[in-house]
């Protein structure tokens, strides 16, 4: 499908054709990029109020600065449609996010245009910091380095840390905070309204701007305005002491939208040296009504109307099983309504996690304390001291983020914190930023930590049921995939689990195929389709990958000379590992082929299709029983 790209935007295939153009045709240009965007991520799908939101930002800074040799960094990078489009990606951008196509997010490998792989966000001040260190220790003194962070990435103690230290550096970092009141879900905390105040208080901002125009652009003025404002700024507007306080020269905050101003503004901070903060109101979805009204549902719709704003899902004759996330969700109501010391915690992911239903209908129980995992998992550790039963609910590659923590804070202590995963494993079109490919093994080497993974909807009601018990006194992990579970008839009555006791789905013959989690509805379809070539394994679904089913294990092991292992993790020192970990401790000799995610990063695509790359998918499963049992049925067939 070819798509309309403009009558200016057709022949922007780098920032020096966008160079050529007055800065009157800007404005043309950025309605040109905005529709461009709406256009193909309405067919094709994506992020899409972001991006949105910093078309003017995007013009103006490759108009501006002289990128690549100036560094763009942008903080998460769902922001970077503009850019990607502007910097000679424009026709290849309809393969966003789809296998083999563009990453969704900035990325090295790419684009020299992309100075710095991102996706976790709050990342671009130290990013930006450290090229700035690095190009004046070189002598590169005129190059820029830019960071465009959102005010919810503002929240995480990273950035916070990088503006610490930026402040007291004499690197040329220039920090452009886009300021739209908005992650994925609305910002909160402290900060939320610090930047409130600051954009509705207009007093201090206008005198600032009108001294330093008054008194012009020469080195000595600039001094000379600098030192009156420091003299009166505490008297007009106290609040406006925080960036300034870590050094950091501060301006605006200004119209983002407004593209003329935008360049203007960029001119003039190129030629002043030092580290320094631009604050810009922008609007998340701007130029699409429907995604500036509700900026959440809008941040990524999937495919969608572009004309009457329909987004488009799938019709089923039947009813269909409910995504893991809203299991979780609502399960958590139904488990603080039976216990008042359950509590839910996320960091930012109110949504994405659907804490969002506990949040709406018991508002003092459920907290989302913002982009920052750290605290998340500490808090969720100092609330359990106090006896309340806590799940963090984190996604797994965020939780990365917070392991000293969940060592320190939460194992170390023994408290008994339930760390709900969310997007365990391989999670699609996100690619290597999101995908939760290494929590098995960096959970499980912990000490005191119980590592879970529901195989269904039913399993995990029931491990969040036993994890809230007042017997279950260790900390605990439970490990749940992005997407659609198995059952549609999902509200189970909630049971108990044994710690650490697996089960026996079926028995079979030479065969054993031990799964973890979700994957085990993998390899009951593939244990369907082996039944034509006359292998017939058995199947368990371990439960826990530690404590592992030692019991069970022996049992499988005395019985079945080859073995499977499926996961949705990384292989090395995954689930697989620890199999292999207990059949050599106990000298046991089988065949073993570990099924999971590589050691290598996985790119994007759809579930399906990063299954079936990896090999762990019904089909990579089966091929594995076929080719580890091609011996013994061909013998069977002789017989």
């Amino acid at each position: 499908m070819d798509f309309n790209q403009g009558i200016l935007l057709k022949d922007i295939n780098s920032p020096e054709d966008l160079k050529k153009l007055s800065k009157e045709q800007l404005h043309q240009v950025c309605d040109e990029l905005r529709q461009y965007i709406i256009d193909v991520v309405s067919v094709h799908g994506g992020h899409f109020g972001a991006s949105l939101g910093v078309v003017e930002l995007s013009v103006a800074l490759h108009y501006v600065f002289n990128t690549p040799y100036d560094q763009l960094v942008w903080d998460v990078g769902h922001q970077a449609y503009g850019h990607k489009i502007l910097t000679g990606r424009k026709e290849a951008f309809p393969s966003n996010r789809k296998y083999g196509g563009l990453s969704g997010f900035p990325k090295r490998s790419e684009s020299e245009y992309d100075s710095f792989g991102v996706g976790h966000s709050s990342t671009s001040i130290s990013a930006a910091l450290g090229m700035s260190i690095a190009s004046k220790l070189k002598g590169e003194n005129d190059r820029q380095c830019v960071a465009i962070i959102g005010d919810g990435a503002m929240t995480a103690g990273i950035a916070f840390e990088a503006m610490n230290h930026a402040g007291v550096s004499d690197a040329n970092t220039l920090i452009i905070l886009n300021d739209n009141c908005m992650s994925i879900d609305p910002n909160v905390g402290a900060l939320k309204e610090y930047l409130t105040d600051i954009t509705t208080s207009q007093t201090y901002n206008k005198f600032r701007e009108d001294i330093w125009k008054a008194l012009g652009k020469l080195p000595v003025a600039r001094e000379m305005a600098s030192k009156l404002e420091h003299s009166i700024k505490g008297f007009i507007n106290q609040s406006s002491n925080l960036f300034e306080a870590m050094k950091l020269r501060y301006f605006g905050p200004i119209d983002g939208h407004n593209i003329t101003k935008l360049v203007d503004t960029l001119e003039d901070l190129k030629n002043i040296p030092g580290p320094k903060l631009l604050h810009i109101i922008t609007v998340k979805g701007k130029g699409y009504s429907l995604a500036e009204k509700d900026q959440t549902k809008w941040h990524a719709p999937g495919l969608f109307d572009k004309v009457t704003g329909e987004i488009y899902k799938k019709k089923y004759d039947t009813p269909q099983p409910p995504k893991y996330q809203d299991v979780f969700g609502h399960t958590m109501i139904e488990l603080a309504e039976k216990n008042p010391k359950v509590m839910g915690i996320t960091p930012a992911m109110p949504s994405g996690s659907s804490l969002k239903f506990m949040m709406e209908k018991m508002p003092d129980r459920a907290i989302d304390v913002g982009i920052c995992e750290q605290h998340a998992v500490t808090l969720s550790a100092g609330l359990a001291t106090q006896g309340m039963k806590v799940f963090c609910n984190i996604y797994s590659s965020f939780m990365q983020r917070a392991y000293d923590m969940v060592i320190h804070d939460v194992a170390i202590q023994k408290l008994p914190v339930v760390f709900c995963l969310d997007r365990a494993g391989l999670v699609g079109e996100d690619g290597p930023t999101h995908h939760g490919a290494y929590d098995i093994p960096f959970m499980r080497c912990i000490p005191n930590l119980v590592v879970s993974a529901p195989m269904n909807e039913a399993e995990l009601r029931d491990l969040m049921y036993t994890s809230q018990l007042d017997t279950q006194t260790y900390p605990m992990v439970i490990r749940y995939p992005r997407g659609e579970g198995v059952m549609p008839e999902w509200r189970t009555e909630m049971k108990e689990i044994r710690i650490g006791k697996g089960r026996k789905l079926k028995d079979g013959e030479t065969l054993a195929i031990l799964s973890f989690g979700h994957p085990g509805n993998f390899a009951a379809a593939a244990i369907r389709n082996l039944k034509t070539y006359g292998i017939n394994p058995a199947h368990y679904d371990m439960r826990f990958v530690k404590p592992l089913d030692e019991e069970l294990l022996h049992q499988v092991f005395s019985r079945y000379s080859k073995i499977i292992t499926v996961e949705d993790g990384t292989v090395v020192g995954g689930f697989g590992s620890a199999i292999l970990e207990f059949m050599a401790k106990h000298g046991y000799q089988a065949e073993l082929k570990m099924l999971g995610i590589p050691d290598r990063l996985v790119e994007h695509g759809t579930l399906k299709e990063l299954h079936r790359e990896c090999g762990y998918d019904a089909q990579g499963i089966e091929e594995t029983a076929r080719e580890m049992m091609k011996e013994a049925v061909s013998v069977q067939q002789f017989q």
